[in-house]
């Protein structure tokens, strides 16, 4: 064989070689450019709500080829947090949160959490006509210190849930203002019968008593009014309430749930989203319904309760991109009707309230029309770095002014200096 032809064999050889590497290592490049970003979610949804969520979650993963969410229980809400911080800690943190808005400040403050403006006002985005279908209770959530840090998800308000058989035994109508609940209360009480239970403390029918009037416990730009004239009146009221055996509260039971159950209240408080819980804990031959909450001096207003979703600061830009749209998949109109079908949680957009879907589901279920017909009434509570002390010194100011009988404006006059120093002390 001459020197020229044994180049080109070789040549030749080598040429195939490279070739059938080349197409060997095609196929692996192809698949791992293929591969969906990960998007790691942690939640606090557990028995049916769960269910309800890995369902969003396969419904989203299916919709899409792009990315995949993993998303994983953590407990309760409380364990869900603590979770969270120790995980910012060791940089641990998954993509996504669940987590209730008001603790939305101190995380961002804590660098726990990154703001969505480059999602929101991106491209792929919110449109106006996208922001102004959101609810502006929800739409006030998303945002603190000028910035989109939250996407809402699930949303409940208080309704009234009413004994049908008790109301009609003396003769009675569903109270529309609170007005008319101290005048049914002595013909109620006069044979043992509270008119209204709350649960263990009363500081969400408080907070909307004080928002009817026109005033906020606390407002946006930080200003306290926890002792103001208006809210004084609304807590001695609920008080005086109390005192008379007009009202009970749940006690160590947490929920007026019990009480309800059992007969012992006319009324009772819940979240729209425990109306499921109470349909469940319910005797068949129990005869009730649900209305939203009473006109106090001529306004309704209740408080909107429940949990957003946030992005986490150790998100990578995939991760990140991977994560809106995950969030804007379950807020849009037909998913978040869905969620709301499945949990009794609202639907977070003006046009899912308004669907066929859900309006066919609110005439299926007609306990659940309370919570949707008070979508108008919702308001959301200012947030504010430090809003959980706050909340622990609300709560245990209620319960003073319950157990130990604190008048309410020595009660409110402490916790609204409290609420001063913690707000001062975060900033």
């Amino acid at each position: 064989m001459n020197q020229t032809f044994k180049k080109l064999a070789v040549g030749s050889a080598v040429a195939l070689l490279a070739a059938s590497s080349l197409t060997a290592i095609l196929p692996v490049t192809a698949k791992a450019a293929s591969k969906p970003t990960k998007v790691t979610v942690w939640h606090a949804m557990n028995g049916n709500y769960n269910d309800a969520f890995q369902d969003e979650v396969k419904a989203f993963n299916a919709s899409q080829k792009k990315y995949r969410v993993v998303a994983t229980g953590q407990g309760d809400y409380t364990t869900l947090n603590q979770k969270v911080m120790a995980a910012a800690k060791s940089k641990t943190l998954p993509v996504v949160s669940q987590a209730t808005y008001t603790q939305v400040p101190d995380y961002a403050k804590q660098g726990i959490v990154q703001n969505l403006d480059k999602q929101i006002k991106g491209k792929d985005g919110w449109s106006k006509k996208d922001l102004k279908n959101i609810y502006p209770g929800f739409l006030e959530q998303t945002k603190y210190d000028g910035h989109y840090y939250a996407m809402p998800f699930s949303a409940s308000v208080r309704v009234m849930l009413y004994n049908k058989t008790i109301l009609d035994k003396y003769n009675l109508e569903v109270p529309k203002t609170w007005d008319d609940i101290q005048k049914m209360a002595p013909t109620l009480a006069a044979d043992g019968i509270a008119t209204v239970g709350f649960d263990k403390s009363y500081d969400m029918e408080w907070d909307g008593l004080v928002h009817s009037t026109g005033n906020q416990i606390v407002d946006k730009k930080g200003h306290v009014k926890a002792d103001s004239k208006d809210a004084v009146q609304a807590a001695d009221m609920l008080n005086g309430m109390l005192d008379k055996g007009y009202a009970m509260t749940a006690g160590s039971d947490m929920y007026g749930t019990n009480n309800f159950v059992n007969g012992k209240t006319a009324l009772s408080f819940s979240s729209s989203a425990g109306v499921s819980a109470t349909k469940k804990a319910v005797p068949d031959d129990f005869d009730w319904g649900t209305a939203v909450v009473p006109e106090y001096q001529g306004k309704r207003a209740t408080p909107f309760a429940g949990n957003n979703l946030v992005l986490t600061s150790q998100a990578n830009k995939k991760e990140a991109a991977g994560a809106f749209a995950f969030m804007k998949f379950l807020t849009s109109d037909k998913q978040t009707a869905k969620w709301a079908e499945k949990t009794g949680y609202l639907p977070i957009t003006k046009k899912a309230a308004n669907s066929k879907q859900y309006n066919q589901y609110l005439k299926d279920n007609p306990l659940a029309t309370a919570g949707a017909d008070s979508l108008q009434y919702g308001f959301s509570d200012a947030a504010f770095p430090g809003y959980q002390e706050y909340r622990n010194n609300l709560t245990a100011t209620v319960d003073k002014m319950i157990t130990k009988h604190t008048p309410a404006k020595e009660a409110l006059k402490t916790l609204n200096q409290q609420t001063e120093k913690t707000i001062k002390d975060n900033k």
